[in-house]
C-alpha cells in the first residue's frame, strides 16, 4: 500500500469514527444506557476515545512507513484535534438539530 492510499484511508476511518458516536445509542457501542438514550457526557468522552484510537493508528501508519516517528509540539496534536472535530459536524448537527427538528414535525403531522 503506497503512502498516499494509506492517508486517504486515514482520513476516511477518522471521517466514520468522528461521527460513530452521535449515531449510536449504546455506550462503547457494547452497553445501552438507563433510560435507552445516551447523555451527552457520554457522547463527548466517546468521541474523544475515537480521536485517541485514530491518533494511534495514525503514529503506526507513520512509524510503518517511515521506520519511525517525527516529534511534535503541542500545535501538531491541537489541529489534529480540532480537524477531528471538523468531521465530527455532521453526526453532530443529525443528532441534536436534525432529529429534534424531525421529531417535532411529526408530532404536528400526526
Amino acid at each position: 500500500m503506497s503512502i498516499g492510499l494509506a492517508i486517504w484511508l486515514l482520513l476516511a476511518l477518522a471521517l466514520v469514527a468522528a461521527n460513530l458516536p452521535w449515531l449510536s445509542e449504546r455506550f462503547l457501542f457494547v452497553w445501552t444506557p438507563r433510560g435507552g438514550h445516551k447523555q451527552f457526557w457520554m457522547r463527548l468522552l466517546e468521541w474523544l476515545l475515537m480521536a485517541l484510537l485514530v491518533g494511534v493508528l495514525a503514529t503506526a501508519i507513520e512509524r510503518k512507513a517511515t521506520g519511525g516517528t517525527h516529534a511534535q509540539d503541542w500545535e501538531f496534536y491541537w489541529v489534529g484535534l480540532c480537524l477531528f472535530m471538523v468531521f465530527a459536524i455532521p453526526g453532530f448537527v443529525w443528532r441534536h438539530q436534525w432529529l429534534p427538528f424531525s421529531r417535532r414535525g411529526r408530532r404536528r403531522s400526526g
